[in-house]
């Protein structure tokens, strides 16, 4: 199906856990465009000069600020001279991430979060080191909104914003093949990681759940995603990621009796041994939990002895 379209799907190893991310390259009728770029590495490198060899490069599409999908964009663009396009919210949003400002921001709320102070140092150093996984950080010639439509292979796609894991996540839809480029909205054998970063959004998995509605209007038949291969019936997909969200909710709810911190939710959500970068991301996915009920009027939340408490009721 992919050759079908004209697309190419370029799998770029990660130093995680998740260890790969699907970019793609296709020729259009201008040269070539390139979808999510990987780490900013040394090996990341090594497969786009083997993929770009004689290839004219002129557009850069990058679907989200996170790391794994903009880390290369920006030096990637220096060498193409390619023109960049994202949405404009992601954009801002790397600004205040990576740099030194945000790290006293962090430390306070994640020991609001009541987070160890080993595991609070262990995440910031992650942060600080992944600097160089993202520098230097693309110039956007053109913001991504929602009804846009870009030329990818031999198809047109909508851009489609699907806010949840991040706040500027878009996808592409092709009507006439009915296909879905999904990057990490729709995922076949893991669920996107929809966390509360302390910036941004303020209740992220309500974007999400909006996010999932919309796109189950589109019923689209083929998904390709950015991590895993693609896959049929997107809806399907669609209402077994949300049963696992709405079976996290209970049980958050049960945690919550009688008072609890973030962190001991997180711990209770996430019991098996996890690495400080995944500990960052257990965390953000516990409180955008525990926010959603909040929401929702299921539960209140107090700042006491400058930790936040989360009750039921």
């Amino acid at each position: 199906m992919l050759n079908k379209l004209g697309i190419e799907r370029v799998t770029i190893e990660l130093p995680f856990r998740l260890n790969h991310v699907n970019c793609f390259i296709a020729k259009n009728s201008d040269g070539y465009v390139v979808i999510d770029t990987g780490l900013h590495r040394d090996h990341t490198k090594t497969v786009w000069d083997e993929v770009l060899q004689d290839k004219h490069v002129t557009n850069i599409i990058v679907t989200h600020l996170h790391p794994d999908h903009s880390g290369y964009a920006g030096k990637l663009q220096q060498l193409t001279g390619a023109k960049v396009a994202m949405t404009k919210i992601d954009r801002e949003s790397m600004d205040k991430i990576w740099t030194d400002s945000s790290i006293p921001i962090l430390q306070r709320d994640f020991k609001r979060a009541a987070v160890p102070d080993e595991i609070i140092h262990g995440i910031l150093g992650v942060i600080e080191n992944f600097r160089t996984y993202t520098n230097p950080f693309p110039t956007v010639n053109h913001y991504l909104d929602d009804g846009n439509i870009v030329e990818i292979g031999n198809g047109t796609y909508e851009v489609i914003r699907t806010p949840g894991h991040s706040a500027g996540l878009v996808v592409f839809y092709n009507k006439e093949a009915n296909v879905l480029l999904a990057t990490d909205h729709i995922l076949p054998h893991i669920t996107p990681n929809i966390s509360y970063w302390f910036y941004g959004e303020d209740n992220p998995l309500q974007s999400y759940e909006n996010s999932l509605k919309k796109m189950k209007q589109y019923e689209a038949e083929y998904v390709i995603p950015s991590h895993g291969d693609p896959f049929y019936d997107a809806n399907k997909r669609i209402d077994e990621i949300w049963n696992h969200h709405l079976e996290r909710l209970e049980q958050t709810l049960d945690y919550m009796k009688g008072g609890t911190t973030i962190f001991s939710v997180c711990e209770q959500l996430f019991p098996q041994e996890l690495t400080f970068h995944e500990h960052q991301f257990a965390i953000g996915e516990a409180i955008s939990h525990l926010e959603y009920l909040r929401f929702k009027g299921e539960c209140t939340r107090e700042l006491v002895n400058d930790q936040w408490v989360y009750n039921v009721g």
